[in-house]
């Protein structure tokens, strides 16, 4: 078979040469390249690590919400009619000669479409040695699930662990079991397996201190005790890593008052929601979710119709 110049141009890499001239069709893929995105704030360079996603039912934002999340889902062509992908993104700091990992995503707890993270850091030639310091946004599996292995080892063995103090005195008492959803249970059996495994290299932070060169804890309490964001600056550059404040973004942003069914405190989750989105927009701050869609940096707006998340453009250059 031979093609035309101009269809063999357009066809590019995906035909193969073979003997005598003929061209053949190459085998798909079959999966993503390396989900890596990287941007500079200032003098510190900040990249966003995925760690997959995880298919979620709109039901988690109450049954009362149904119809009405299902609506909105369809307006932005997600699915209406089963779960809907949620994204889950880490983001590696290189700032002041240290490597910080904010969050580590789910390890093997949460199923094959997740757990990336390991690959991605490899892809990028970072190893869990380079990691200076491991940072937490909170203690739920999808965010600190890559912490330890099945076996309870540590999978940062090297590396220090910064944990927000309310949140660290929170999971680590298992007194408060009944304080969380039935579901979110199980955290405190592997937050004793945390705290085993990083025994002496455990640091606990309180909000508004500055806990690794460039990166400064912010108070967000309410979707757990302790759940803390933070504040990446360099010169008149900022970024706020604000761990779970959205889920679905779409929904959350259109919704503010809708929490998710993973929320310790729900009605401190919507205060702080407010608070935040008020704060992004009043600082014109860029903003990173851990479960807006990858590579998750975008800035709020507010307008009479309520907020609103862009998504900022994808540069190719630094």
């Amino acid at each position: 078979m031979s093609l035309p110049r101009r269809h063999a141009l357009l066809a590019g890499p995906a035909f193969l040469t073979l003997a005598g001239g003929a061209r053949a069709a190459q085998p798909p893929v079959g999966r993503q390249v390396p989900s890596l995105y990287r941007t500079k704030i200032g003098d510190i360079e900040v990249t966003a690590v995925s760690d997959g996603s995880i298919a979620l039912p709109p039901a988690v934002f109450g049954e009362a919400n149904l119809a009405e999340a299902r609506r909105i889902l369809g307006e932005n062509f997600q699915p209406t009619d089963g779960p809907v992908p949620c994204a889950l993104n880490t983001f590696l700091v290189n700032a002041g000669g240290r490597l910080s990992l904010i969050d580590t995503g789910s390890g093997d707890a949460l199923g094959p479409t997740m757990g990336q993270l390991p690959a991605n850091l490899a892809a990028m030639g970072v190893t869990p040695a380079m990691v200076d310091s491991v940072v937490l946004t909170h203690m739920h599996r999808d965010h600190a699930g890559g912490l330890c292995s099945r076996e309870g080892a540590a999978l940062f063995p090297t590396s220090e662990l910064v944990i927000p103090e309310v949140e660290a005195a929170f999971w680590f008492d298992e007194a408060n079991i009944n304080r969380v959803p039935q579901g979110s249970r199980g955290g405190f059996a592997y937050a004793k397996q945390v705290e085993a495994a990083y025994r002496g290299r455990i640091r606990r932070v309180p909000g508004g201190r500055e806990v690794n060169p460039g990166i400064t804890s912010v108070d967000a309490f309410g979707h757990t005790p302790g759940h803390t964001i933070y504040r990446i600056a360099s010169g008149n550059a900022q970024l706020l890593v604000f761990g779970d404040m959205v889920h679905f973004p779409a929904l959350q942003t259109r919704h503010p008052e809708w929490g998710i069914a993973f929320d310790v405190d729900p009605a401190a989750a919507v205060a702080t929601r407010r608070r935040v989105f008020d704060m992004a927009v009043a600082d014109r701050l860029l903003v990173a979710g851990m479960h807006m869609d990858f590579p998750g940096f975008g800035r709020m707006r507010r307008d009479a119709a309520g907020y609103h998340l862009v998504s900022a453009p994808w540069r190719p250059f630094l």
